[in-house]
């Protein structure tokens, strides 16, 4: 059952034309010229109830412009869009107590308060029955490891502990819908995998939907199966991690290590060379001439090992956001991505 259903979804933007010089600025006063920029464009998606799914995207992708149509912050410019049933942009009470959104840059919680009283507030924004909240709170205090930190100021907790408070805020009400906007963003690495080891955990006992965008591969490695692509305002790919080197990766790398005493003169001769860092040499090959370096290399050179393996996802990816960006300027001038 799709608990999120998206249908030809956009989000256009007027940007005002501001020209150089004083004259044209004083002109500007009395006439002004507009463009239209367009954030999101016709995204068409499905999520299923119980998933986790990742969005990527450079930054001016469309990602938190997707999110925050769906959790009603903005409104569309045309298009479609259910969560749970419910139109966002409604903004009806109902759907506002089964969904959460978490934006890693910006605060929820009373800079100078501890972070209980910021609780508290939600427990009676969100009508939680005492019991109810004291049970929610206490679990996952316990699963963050943070209850000695509850009368703490939030100004006083690091930023990794200020996103564990962010989370229980987002939290206590049980939603059925999450959405997290770059949940582990200047965080540091234990802080991140702290993060990431929770959510994984809380997702899988509670069942809930999360959508979630980052630019941390980690991110999306350790938590997510499906993974969707946005880049220029429209969903550019929608499935696994794995697909993503079937569909977009053609080249394999390919390292041997050579016995001590071989010469490393000319190795450029079997295919073009990446790395060389005696006593190994690394080469970047499409997936179909591998059979034929190894062939080669083998018969040549005295091997010690050989290791065969695709290019690093961050990699594959970032030159799919460039080849789009590339393809987008050259096609459309009036182009300028939304976060």
């Amino acid at each position: 059952m799709s608990i999120i259903e998206l249908s030809d979804l956009c989000k256009t933007y007027k940007v005002y034309q501001k020209k150089e010089g004083l004259r044209q600025s004083v002109a500007g006063l009395f006439r002004r010229e507009y463009r239209d920029v367009n954030a999101v464009r016709d995204v068409n998606l499905k999520v299923e109830e119980g998933e986790f799914v990742a969005f990527l995207g450079p930054n001016g992708a469309g990602k938190t412009t997707t999110l925050k149509l769906l959790s009603g912050v903005i409104n569309p410019t045309s298009g479609e869009a259910k969560v749970m049933g419910f139109i966002p942009w409604k903004r009806d009470n109902e759907y506002r107590r089964q969904f959460a959104l978490v934006m890693g840059q910006k605060n929820q919680l009373w800079w100078d308060l501890p972070a209980q009283e910021s609780f508290r507030l939600h427990q009676h924004i969100y009508q939680i029955p005492a019991s109810q909240f004291q049970k929610t709170q206490d679990e996952l205090t316990e699963l963050l490891d943070v209850k000695r930190l509850l009368n703490q100021p939030v100004r006083e907790l690091s930023l990794g502990e200020r996103m564990k408070m962010e989370l229980i805020a987002a939290l206590l009400h049980s939603p059925r819908v999450l959405f997290l906007d770059e949940p582990t963003i200047g965080l540091d690495v234990v802080a991140q995998h702290n993060i990431q080891q929770f959510l994984k955990f809380y997702q899988q006992e509670r069942k809930i939907t999360i959508l979630l965008t980052s630019h941390y591969m980690q991110d999306i490695e350790a938590l997510c199966e499906r993974v969707v692509i946005i880049a220029a305002g429209t969903i550019q790919y929608d499935g696994s991690l794995s697909g993503i080197l079937n569909r977009f990766s053609n080249n394999k790398r390919v390292t041997f290590q050579l016995a001590e005493g071989q010469s490393f003169e000319a190795l450029d001769r079997f295919a073009p060379i990446e790395e060389l860092q005696e006593p190994k040499v690394q080469f970047r090959v499409p997936r179909s001439d591998v059979p034929k370096l190894l062939s080669g290399m083998l018969d040549a050179k005295r091997v010690v090992d050989v290791t065969v393996e695709d290019p690093p996802l961050e990699e594959i990816i970032a030159e799919l956001f460039t080849q789009v960006a590339q393809n987008q300027k050259d096609s459309s001038p009036e182009w300028l991505g939304g976060n």
